[in-house]
């Protein structure tokens, strides 16, 4: 019997190289994003996943390679271009515009039209703060609501890919499972969602593909679920066991 064709990934890098100044950060990366699904990327500080989000979304270019989406070249355009085709990013630095409101920070990201209040107030199902604060400005807001706000920005309207760097970052337990929960349904409406994380119970539980970065190429390629099993690779790629971060 003739074994059944596998799905294009969404998303590939093909030795990807980016240097920053003198630097040599990513050095020959290969990656593949499976469609539909939520692929980690992991790795010690340092290991250049970062810079992966960042080279993908076109704000530092790689220097050689090839980056594809949706079997598009996308390597050379830049990030205006990128965001048009259909892909978001969500920033470990929380990028809000301080001196807006939330609305209008919501506005501004809801480039093909008004805004679909419906799809909002789904949104804010899952963070309710934000329906709280709409009218106040995003600087006044503490660290974990403008997080709300970065992502809600990135998702106001559908996007076929989303890139997010380290979202859990400083967050409380509660607004966790919130954004546990509103990534889950993401992937139900077809979004993918490619995300650096070192929050590894919070992971574990949601990932679908794993890869791991180290020293700027990816080490290892598999499934959460093979990885999660297996404290000695845990231990062999990252240097520690996820239980341990739970």
């Amino acid at each position: 019997m003739a074994s059944l064709k596998q799905p294009e990934p969404i998303l590939t890098l093909s030795g990807v190289h980016t240097h920053i100044g003198q630097y040599h950060i990513l050095q020959g990366v290969d990656l593949a994003v499976q469609r539909g699904g939520l692929t980690v990327l992991l790795g010690r500080n340092g290991a250049g996943k970062t810079t992966t989000l960042r080279t993908i979304m076109g704000l530092w270019r790689a220097s050689s390679g090839a980056i594809r989406f949706e079997g598009r070249d996308i390597t050379r355009l830049n990030t205006p271009e990128i965001a048009r085709a259909g892909i978001a990013y969500v920033p470990e630095s929380m990028s809000v515009f301080s001196t807006l409101t939330v609305r209008e920070n919501l506005y501004l990201a809801a480039r093909d039209g008004p805004m679909d209040m419906a799809r909002v107030d789904w949104i804010c199902g899952f963070f309710p703060a934000l329906k709280k604060f709409w009218n106040y400005p995003a600087g006044y807001l503490s660290g974990g609501q403008k997080q709300m706000v970065a992502i809600a920005r990135a998702i106001v309207e559908p996007r076929k890919l989303l890139l997010v760097d380290e979202p859990t970052k400083g967050l409380a337990p509660a607004i966790v499972q919130s954004l546990m929960a509103a990534f889950r349904e993401l992937k139900d409406t077809s979004t993918t969602i490619l995300l650096v994380e070192q929050n590894f119970n919070f992971v574990k539980h949601l990932g679908d593909g794993v890869s791991v970065m180290d020293d700027g190429r990816v080490v290892h390629d598999g499934t959460m679920a093979g990885l999660a099993a297996d404290e000695t690779l845990q231990q062999r790629l990252l240097g520690l066991s996820l239980d341990s971060h739970q």
